[in-house]
């Protein structure tokens, strides 16, 4: 979904890329990840390659470490071969969730998942084989026209059900994975000028929302009755890992290199519905 985006985005701008998809390269063979780069010789290499399916992680931890841990070490062993700057995406779940106010990205880390853990192994890894070169980008709760997510899976819901019944006790940001896109070409072109420092960055929609504040958000751009979202615990859907109950991220570090972070979570949500509506074959929303 986000190296959907990605191409597009550097398209538009007129800036080469090597999209490689996993049948094109397997990131957990250190072999063929040399190979890529050393082949293709980017300036920056984007690593969207991710193990993202938290629930199978609890019960598949060494497949999700392999993905997670071990291709981004692979990839910032191969870039610092090449020359090559490394942006990893990342995510809210390395840290524990049951903060207050929003975290910083020098607050530490504490995952309560494997799938956390596994991504905190991927970030630590490129923060010290590349420490002048290496960025984390953590990013949470993406959507997009281009793969499952869960604003499609709204779109989809409130033409066939009635009601819909969604968890209102996570507190996230809801981000466009297009608007996503758009901030890390803007963060590999500042790290091309040396005017962007290395290290962690957070990459979301700004605001906060719950789930259940999304998709009743959704409805109401859809022009549906945001009542028929009821809301519902976490606690009662029982899912194998724990979901981060407070996971809003701050923003600091793109100001401090001159960047604009990312707009807030409605007006992106309101920018991308016509897209994931056609995505879905169904008409948008009228303007």
């Amino acid at each position: 979904m986000l190296g959907r985006d990605l191409t597009a985005c550097l398209a538009r701008r007129g800036i080469g890329a090597a999209p490689l998809d996993r049948h094109a390269l397997d990131v957990t063979d250190a072999a063929a990840t040399f190979a890529a780069v050393a082949r293709h010789r980017p300036a920056v290499v984007v690593n969207c390659a991710a193990w993202t399916a938290v629930d199978a992680a609890e019960a598949r931890p060494g497949e999700a470490m392999k993905v997670n841990g071990d291709g981004p070490a692979h990839l910032a062993r191969a870039c610092r071969a090449s020359g090559a700057r490394l942006l990893q995406l990342s995510t809210d779940y390395v840290f524990a969730g049951d903060a207050r106010v929003p975290y910083r990205e020098l607050d530490p880390p504490d995952p309560r998942t494997s799938y956390g853990r596994s991504k905190l192994a991927g970030e630590r890894a490129v923060l010290e084989i590349l420490p002048e070169a290496g960025y984390v980008v953590r990013t949470a709760w993406l959507y997009g026209a281009g793969g499952r997510n869960f604003v499609s899976t709204m779109i989809r819901l409130e033409a066939r059900q009635e009601t819909v019944t969604v968890v209102d006790d996570q507190h996230g940001q809801p981000t466009w994975s297009a608007d996503l896109a758009e901030r890390l070409v803007a963060l590999g072109t500042a790290a091309l000028r040396d005017a962007a420092p290395p290290g962690v960055y957070h990459a979301t929609n700004t605001g906060a929302a719950t789930w259940c504040g999304l998709a009743r958000e959704t409805f109401a751009l859809l022009g549906a009755d945001p009542g028929r979202v009821r809301p519902t615990t976490s606690e009662a859907l029982g899912r194998p890992a724990p979901r981060p109950g407070f996971s809003v991220l701050d923003q600091g570090r793109w100001r401090e290199a001159g960047l604009e972070p990312l707009r807030d979570w409605r007006r992106a949500l309101a920018a991308a519905l016509p897209a994931l509506c056609a995505a879905a074959g169904r008409p948008g929303p009228e303007r």
